[in-house]
């Protein structure tokens, strides 16, 4: 069994969520016997019809565990339809002989592929580059909601509960409870306050022309290797990348589903290798 979409047959979360949380949670739960027969049938024979049924009878756990993913901005529907890659990477090396539950066992697939996308998605997770960072990200900030700033024992306790260093819980933290500052003072701040504004003390090069040299010759720069970059790649990659970066109104990973007939993972992978391949050939043209 692939990991796209396939199984699930017309379900989709990203033409109607609504009616999609509906007609999964009225998918019915499978027994412990059912879910030992129809994992015994995908392990020994590699039965999809059994693969299927597995999949949709826990679509409903996955709408659970993304919506507890909804803080960080990020659409629902993706969120979902990530897990549901996660779903089905777990129906394919679940083991019924181990003794435990689909659903037990399906956590760690689904999760972990909901924290790739927040993590290439979500704009302060990209500072967190080290493995450290990664696991604190998701640990601390769920640990931020019921504390303030931590003290050292806090912070000592996160970092060997984590096995991490101390200066990583730091720093972490610090990112994670950052604020953006007004470029200008605020209209009731005193004097003395007024002049503590950046506004006033952050050099303006807008206008040196050796600045304005450097910033067109960048540009056009980018620009001509962006250009002769895509110019490599081949016409659909092209074109998906021109409907979901380029374009003024930009298309969903669905509205590319129904356009080219395959499926929104089908579309999300096509993305990813013309990205790396773009990648690629603008460091070639540099």
């Amino acid at each position: 069994m692939s990991t796209s979409l396939q199984p699930i047959g017309h379900l989709s979360p990203g033409h109607d969520l609504n009616g999609y949380i509906q007609a999964v949670n009225r998918i019915p739960v499978l027994t412990a016997d059912e879910e030992r027969d129809l994992a015994t049938r995908l392990h020994e024979q590699s039965d999809l019809e059994a693969a299927r049924r597995l999949v949709l009878s826990h679509l409903r756990f996955v709408v659970h565990i993304a919506r507890s993913y909804s803080g960080y901005g990020l659409p629902q529907a993706d969120l979902i339809q990530e897990g549901n890659v996660g779903l089905m990477k777990a129906v394919k090396r679940f083991d019924p002989t181990q003794g435990v539950r689909l659903v037990s066992f399906a956590v760690h697939w689904i999760k972990a592929e909901i924290h790739e996308f927040v993590l290439r998605n979500w704009r302060i997770v990209k500072i967190a580059t080290t493995k450290a960072q990664r696991k604190l990200f998701f640990n601390l900030r769920s640990a931020k909601k019921r504390l303030s700033w931590l003290n050292n024992d806090e912070v000592e306790a996160i970092a060997k509960d984590l096995d991490v260093k101390a200066s990583v819980v730091r720093d972490m933290e610090g990112r994670l409870s950052a604020h953006d500052a007004g470029f200008d003072a605020a209209p009731n701040d005193d004097e003395e306050q007024s002049y503590q504004a950046p506004v006033h003390y952050l050099e303006d090069s807008r206008f040196d022309p050796a600045s304005q040299l450097e910033e067109s010759d960048w540009e056009e720069d980018s620009s001509r290797r962006l250009t002769s970059a895509l110019a490599q790649l081949d016409e659909r990659s092209r074109a998906i990348l021109q409907h979901r970066w380029l374009a003024e109104q930009k298309s969903t990973l669905h509205e590319l589903a129904d356009i080219y007939g395959v499926s929104a993972e089908r579309i999300r992978q096509l993305e990813k290798n013309a990205m790396k391949k773009l990648k690629t050939y603008m460091g070639e043209a540099a």
